[in-house]
């Protein structure tokens, strides 16, 4: 079994304090060792982080007793070694960028599908309802290019703040249909989802927990190719194996998450 763990978490909450917070998480995971990127905003909490499990889990418990993480929600992975070179909090805009201030997560989300229940779908070609599946990649191009779902829409967007323009280009594409937007692990397909029902876009879900929830709990059933992820494994296959074996920083380099603000 390999011995560090990985996770990957986000929650849309109201943060009044981000800077005080950042000092707060900086220390805690520092204390237990532990590597990765925080990213705080006023929107809420996206971090990325790996170490030995336990400090992990005890990392998590602690901030999911302050309440306005108590309903946070991680995705678990393994590794042989520490995928990441350095501890990094940052405090930003927004947790992931789109530029697109009405959307406001944190106020109320699109539904979710579970990862079960989206499979079930795709096995017999439609949803419950007998509408068709329009599976929409939120992702930037360069990941998509990795991996994604079988016949998934990809607007080959570069960063997600050219998500909103694609929508009004492409929107007349999900008409009729059930529209599931779903990225890496889940952030980007939350706000997209808001957005698309926003601006009219009838039937829409978010895939909850993304990619790496969905290879968790059913594997690899409709997915082809292996998903990015931003350090030193370089892609996870859908058993959650590492296709690489490096220590970096670059969950801090996505070009949505480390964009000046």
């Amino acid at each position: 079994m390999p011995e560090i763990l990985n996770i990957a978490a986000y929650l849309f909450s109201a943060i009044d304090d981000p800077h005080t917070l950042r000092t707060t998480l900086l220390d805690a995971a520092r204390a237990r060792q532990l590597m990765g990127t925080i990213l705080v905003a006023p929107e809420g909490i996206n971090l990325f982080l790996a170490g030995a499990p336990d400090e992990v889990r005890g990392f998590v418990a602690e901030l999911r007793a302050d309440p306005r993480f108590a309903t946070l929600e991680t995705k678990e992975s393994w590794s042989a070694t520490q995928p990441f070179r350095r501890m990094l909090v940052k405090v930003k805009r927004e947790i992931i960028r789109m530029d697109h201030p009405a959307i406001q997560p944190a106020a109320g989300r699109a539904p979710g599908v579970e990862a079960a229940t989206l499979k079930r779908w795709l096995d017999q070609g439609h949803d419950d309802a007998g509408q068709p599946i329009a599976l929409l990649d939120t992702r930037n191009a360069f990941e998509v290019d990795h991996g994604t779902f079988e016949g998934a829409i990809d607007w080959r967007i570069s960063k997600f703040t050219e998500f909103p323009p694609a929508l009004l280009a492409h929107k007349d594409e999900l008409a009729g249909k059930t529209v599931v937007s779903f990225c890496t692990g889940g952030i980007r397909c939350e706000k997209a989802a808001i957005l698309m029902r926003e601006a009219g876009v009838e039937n829409v879900l978010q895939l909850e927990g993304g990619i790496l929830k969905y290879f968790e709990d059913v594997g690899g059933a409709h997915y082809r190719g292996d998903c990015f992820v931003f350090d030193g494994r370089r892609t996870l296959a859908p058993d959650l194996s590492a296709t690489g074996n490096a220590a970096s920083a670059r969950a801090a380099e996505d070009p949505d998450l480390a964009r000046k603000h």
